[in-house]
């Protein structure tokens, strides 16, 4: 592994001494600080809604947290708010002393230059959380990344909440320190079940942001329900409403579950719709004595009043509940966001002369055109980022000649012309 580490501290080096916030954030070049911090607020905002993981009597002031892969610090700096101490990791030292100086009115904040695979650094059972965002999509070794979810392991403190992201893509031929290896959701099920971790997320799946959560079991954990479990509520996952359609993105239903076993898992939880097996990806957090089940629905699933079931271990949990299942809409393909290339911050307009177009619910990106007043762009690229909704990235140049002001952004799907958008050229 210390062939692999070298070229990615070598890499990452040359990268933040050449613009650490452009290929951290992928915002765009020459961010200043302000914007530069700007990009991380979702991610922080998913972050703090994992602390109520955590227990809720709990001395935050004692909670110690723990970043792999974190940069020049755009994620410590606002999330050290909620710790008394935080660390971070990472294989580039220029990195790394970003970092440092980002963090300086920190006191209780530190970063770490490390090997880029351990973390001998730290003794075992050190921290309440350990996260990791857009880092392992840039690993090329199975190996490195491996060894950093064995260590995760081994730092968590009991009950403790690992929150992080995989590359979920098909496998590209050769790996690099920019597209690294993927993993399967398989091969999340399988570590966290072979390690005795509970998996109680796993979403974007087959996606470059395969999302996962996982949490160490701790000695305290009680061993069954505190009641009797029951089913209190069905909705769609997305919607709210009290359906759901067959198949498509909106096809995921949101079960709420009094007395959820405390054991319970994406691994051991089996929820069975209309005798067909749904696949788990979430499940929330015990608030009020109820716990959010979230599940795509089967392939195959009728229309109709259909019912659901829990299941434990192979073993039925509770009595069945009902959810009513609709037939699928035809697909409405449509634009998402339009933004400049490389400067991605920046909102149907472009500096670059480079055009990135987020499209939703294409099924045929073959078929895939757009011309700028009329004139076909250059260089089009197609990119599947999710194959569910299913949504596509569309990447092109402006077409030569085109003058600095307000022009018309078509998208075509083969004769089908989606709504026009304005889009700004900047000198």
């Amino acid at each position: 592994m210390s062939d692999v580490s070298e070229r990615m501290r070598t890499d990452w080096n040359q990268r933040a001494r050449e613009d650490a916030h452009y290929y951290v954030a992928f915002g765009g070049r020459n961010q200043d600080e302000d914007g530069f911090l700007a990009t991380a607020s979702q991610v922080v905002t998913s972050l703090e809604w994992e602390l109520k993981r955590l227990p809720r009597e709990a001395n935050r002031r004692s909670w110690r947290a723990l970043e792999i892969g974190c940069g020049p610090g755009r994620l410590l700096k606002p999330m050290s708010r909620h710790f008394g101490e935080i660390h971070g990791v990472d294989v580039s030292d220029e990195m790394i002393a970003l970092a440092r100086q980002r963090l300086q009115s920190i006191p209780h904040a530190h970063a770490h230059a490390t090997n880029g695979a351990s973390l001998a650094l730290f003794a075992d059972e050190s921290f309440e959380l350990v996260y990791s965002y857009a880092v392992f999509q840039h690993v090329p070794s199975r190996d490195v990344v491996f060894e950093y979810m064995r260590e995760t392991q081994r730092v968590l403190k009991p009950g403790g909440i690992f929150w992080a992201q995989f590359n979920g893509l098909s496998p590209t031929d050769q790996p690099d320190t920019w597209h690294g290896i993927s993993f399967s959701a398989q091969d999340i099920r399988d570590f966290t079940s072979a390690n005795g971790l509970q998996l109680l997320a796993l979403e974007g799946v087959h996606t470059q942001y395969m999302w996962t959560t996982w949490r160490k079991p701790a000695p305290g954990d009680a061993p069954e329900p505190s009641g009797q479990t029951a089913l209190r509520r069905i909705t769609n996952a997305a919607t709210s409403e009290p359906l759901a359609p067959q198949s498509g993105p909106f096809a995921a239903l949101s079960i709420m579950v009094q007395h959820l076993p405390p054991a319970g898992d994406l691994n051991s939880l089996e929820v069975v719709i209309d005798s067909r097996s749904a696949t788990l990806v979430f499940i929330g957090p015990p608030d009020g004595g109820l716990q959010q089940v979230n599940v795509m629905l089967p392939e195959g699933t009728r229309s109709g009043l259909v019912p659901v079931e829990l299941r434990y271990r192979g073993a039925t949990l509770c009595p069945p509940a009902y959810v009513r299942v609709i037939p699928t809409g035809p697909p409405v393909p449509r634009v998402l966001a339009v933004t400049d290339g490389i400067h991605i911050v920046e909102e149907n307009r472009t500096r670059s002369g480079i055009v990135k177009v987020q499209l939703q619910e294409v099924l045929h990106s073959e078929l895939i055109a757009a011309d700028i007043d009329g004139v076909p762009v250059k260089n089009l690229e197609v990119f599947r980022t999710d194959p569910l909704y299913p949504r596509h990235e569309v990447n092109f140049q402006i077409p030569d000649g085109l003058v600095p002001g307000r022009h018309e952004l078509r998208i075509h799907i083969g004769r089908r012309l989606l709504m026009p958008r304005e889009l700004t050229v900047v000198s």
